[in-house]
């Protein structure tokens, strides 16, 4: 099985990990993952159960990730799935 590689600045190779998902179950809506996104691949998504509305966030825009994992890094539940992408 082959991945899609790049390079580093230094020439290093390097395969993307892309964002696959995120557990509902275990995100709190903090936004730490959204606010470090620039590729505007999250949104925000509200639930409301019994009198109390919980946040958590979501997959928007799935192409738009480049493969930094940068939004897994900053999650404090460690709620993101990510996988690389075959050629």
């Amino acid at each position: 099985m082959a991945f899609i590689t790049g390079l580093t600045r230094d020439r290093q190779e390097w395969t993307p990990q892309f964002v696959m998902g995120i557990d509902d179950e275990l995100c709190i809506g903090c936004g730490r993952c959204f606010k470090v996104c620039a590729m505007d691949v999250l949104t925000y998504e509200e639930v409301d159960e019994d009198d109390s509305a919980k946040a958590f966030m979501t997959v928007a825009n799935s192409g738009n990730c480049v493969g930094c994992q940068a939004c897994g890094r900053t999650c404090p539940k460690k709620c993101f799935s990510f996988a690389p992408v075959e050629a």
